[in-house]
C-alpha cells in the first residue's frame, strides 16, 4: 500500500478487523471534505479495484477511533461477507442514452393553483399524459438495454434534460471477465440504433451495487475535535488472509 495516496495525501493503511481487513487514512475533522476529497477516494477505490474485489464505504464515512471502527465491522460481519462474495469477480459498466421525448402532448402550462379552472385542469392531464409516456418510453428503452446486453443486475434512472429530452443513466452489473464481449456490444448497439446518443464508461467498480447491499449498515461520527481513521477500498492481504471492505481514503 506504500504506493497509494490517500484523502489530502495522508498515508493510507491496511486496518485488520475481525475477518475482514480494512482499508483507511487518518483526518483531521478540522480540514472540510472537498470535492478533491472525493476524487482522492475514488482513486483509492480505483487503485484497490485493480487487485481485488472492493465493497466502498460511502465517501465521508468516518470512526473516531480504532474500537468504533472494529466494532461496526464486526456487527456487520456477516452482511459484508454476504457483499464481497456477491461482487466477487464483478465490475460495472455505465451508460447514459440520450432519448427524444416521445410525448405528442404539447408542453403544460404552469398555472396557480387559485386560477384553477377548466384549462388549468386539462392542463393538469397533459402533463400527466406527458409523464405516463415518458415512463413508459425509458421501461422500453431499459428492457430494450438489458436484452441487448443482458447484465447480471442493473440499475436504472432517468431524468429530462434542458433540452427536452430524457437521459437514462444505466449501471449494468457484469462479470469481469466478460468487459471484452461488453465493449463489442456497445459498438454494435451504437451502429445499429442511431436514433439515441450513447455513451459508456467503464469497467468500475460495482458502485451501484455495494451502496444498495450496505445501505443501512455503515456507521457515522460523532464528536469531532480527534484524529480519526476514515475507512477507505477493498485489498486483499496475502495469500490465505481474508480479502479487505473498502471503506474510505
Amino acid at each position: 500500500m506504500e504506493s497509494v495516496i490517500g484523502v489530502s495525501g495522508n498515508q493510507v493503511f491496511l486496518y485488520p478487523a475481525s475477518d475482514l481487513a480494512v482499508v483507511v487514512s487518518e483526518h483531521n475533522p478540522a480540514e472540510i471534505l472537498n470535492q478533491k476529497s472525493g476524487v482522492d477516494h475514488a482513486r483509492v477505490i480505483a487503485d484497490c479495484f485493480q487487485h481485488s474485489t472492493v465493497l466502498p464505504f460511502r465517501f465521508g464515512t468516518i470512526f473516531n477511533d480504532d474500537d468504533s471502527l472494529r466494532k461496526s465491522i464486526r456487527s456487520n460481519q456477516r452482511q459484508f461477507l454476504g457483499h464481497i462474495d456477491k461482487l466477487r469477480g464483478k465490475t460495472e459498466m455505465h451508460l447514459k442514452i440520450l432519448v427524444d421525448d416521445c410525448s405528442s402532448h404539447p408542453a403544460g402550462k404552469r398555472m396557480p393553483v387559485e386560477g384553477a379552472n377548466r384549462e388549468y385542469f386539462t392542463t393538469l392531464r397533459e402533463n400527466a399524459a406527458r409523464q405516463r409516456e415518458r415512463q413508459t418510453r425509458a421501461r422500453a428503452v431499459s428492457f430494450q438495454m438489458h436484452r441487448l446486453f443482458l447484465p447480471l443486475d442493473e440499475e436504472v434512472s432517468c431524468r429530462l434534460t434542458d433540452s427536452g429530452k430524457m437521459m437514462l443513466d444505466v449501471a449494468h452489473l457484469i462479470d469481469r471477465k466478460g468487459v471484452e464481449r461488453y465493449l463489442n456490444k456497445f459498438s454494435a448497439t451504437c451502429a445499429l440504433m442511431r436514433e439515441y446518443q450513447m455513451q459508456l464508461s467503464g469497467p468500475w467498480p460495482p458502485y451501484h451495487f455495494v451502496h444498495r447491499l450496505t445501505c443501512g449498515t455503515h456507521s457515522h461520527p460523532q464528536p469531532s475535535g480527534v484524529a480519526v481513521p476514515i475507512p477507505a477500498t477493498a485489498l486483499p492481504l496475502v495469500e490465505g488472509l481474508p480479502e479487505a471492505i473498502a471503506v474510505l481514503a
